[in-house]
């Protein structure tokens, strides 16, 4: 069996966490079928670190433009694979074989106005409609987000497969003491901290957040910082005005993107993790508080039931004054916070990528046998 696979979003934050564990367990479970991979230039390589039976060309078009509906089609056309996996809501109409697409959410669809233009709502609706309606497979991570898929594009669910997200291999080793208390050290973080983890969006409902860490310092926790890593915060103007509303100036800090150990680090201090988002396909970064023993609040809508289960304070995203209570709830229950702790860790241990991946490929046999 020949595969390709489009890997352009490679270094992406979360499709590309996607993508790199698709490979990675790919290289694990079969060595015999070829896979090919298209490419950025800069990624040429990749095909090396993973083995013999994988290699990759150059795909020069950019990401949801004109020429990929061209050229990506060629690049299949000369390969002649069996099965063509797109990993994000583009498939482009005239590719010549069998074909499985990822579509991760509707979030598009569902937030049209976090779009910047009408003509860009109509480019996602366009692909997601047409995707959908083209791959021979739909593959989705979570069972709200394949509801979301039946709801927009009317496809029948059979061709619907849901293979969750799960915990990237950088979390399969603890920080030392020592590396948690150099961390420590470099941000000065000597008391207790609400942390948030992801991208700095709209949908991430971050304002309401930050009001509601206002509310927490006003109900006694003075001491009490909020760290939100992530985007810069020049991306969504509100949360600065949300921080200078409530003088939180010296109590919310940005710290922006971080490398992997330090994040490490930082999950296993955080007091609390908090993740109000509104809508998730999945939501890996409350998997990822939980796996290292950080009790998590998140919210109660989209598919963070589905991902938590049991094992985090579900708050209402819309209530600031829910999503307050629930930190505190946190805060003051040390019994809570234990179970929370335990519950957690046994949680993170239910979503497997080698499960995942492993489903993927016997979608690719029985899509490559029709």
């Amino acid at each position: 069996m020949r595969v390709a696979i489009d890997v352009r979003k490679l270094h992406d934050f979360g499709i590309g966490t996607y993508i790199r564990n698709l490979l990675r367990h790919l290289a694990r479970l079969d060595q015999a079928s070829e896979f090919v991979l298209l490419t950025t230039a800069d990624d040429l390589g990749i095909a090396a670190t993973l083995g013999p039976n994988f290699r990759t060309v150059h795909e020069p078009s950019g990401n949801y433009s004109l020429a990929e509906q061209v050229h990506v089609p060629w690049v299949l056309w000369r390969e002649k694979p069996d099965v063509f996996h797109a990993p994000h809501y583009v498939l482009p109409p005239a590719v010549p074989c069998r074909a499985v697409v990822t579509i991760h959410d509707c979030i598009h669809l569902r937030f049209p106005q976090y779009l910047p233009s009408r003509l860009a709502y109509a480019y996602a609706r366009a692909s997601i409609w047409m995707a959908a309606h083209r791959a021979d497979r739909i593959l989705t991570v979570s069972e709200a987000s394949k509801q979301d898929i039946l709801h927009y594009v009317h496809v029948p669910p059979e061709r619907i497969s849901v293979t969750y997200n799960a915990l990237d291999e950088r979390f399969d080793a603890s920080p030392s003491a020592h590396d948690i208390d150099m961390v420590r050290e470099r941000y000065q973080l000597h008391h207790p901290f609400v942390l948030y983890v992801g991208n700095i969006k709209p949908h991430k409902n971050l304002v309401r957040l930050i009001d509601a860490f206002a509310g927490l310092r006003r109900d006694g926790f003075p001491d009490l910082t909020l760290l939100i890593i992530g985007d810069e915060i020049s991306k969504l103007p509100a949360l600065r005005h949300a921080v200078h509303s409530h003088k939180l100036h010296k109590h919310v800090r940005f710290l922006g993107f971080l490398s992997d150990d330090t994040l490490a680090a930082l999950y296993r201090m955080a007091a609390v993790f908090v993740f109000p988002s509104l809508y998730e396909g999945f939501g890996l970064p409350p998997l990822e508080a939980m796996a290292s023993g950080t009790p998590v609040v998140t919210s109660n809508v989209s598919s963070m039931p589905e991902v938590v289960g049991d094992a985090a304070v579900l708050v209402d995203p819309h209530d600031t004054v829910d999503i307050k209570e629930g930190i505190k709830r946190v805060l003051t229950d040390a019994p809570l916070r234990e179970s929370l702790r335990l519950k957690g860790l046994a949680r993170a241990r239910h979503f497997s990528w080698e499960d995942s991946v492993a489903r993927t490929l016997a979608i690719y046999r029985e899509v490559a046998g029709r």
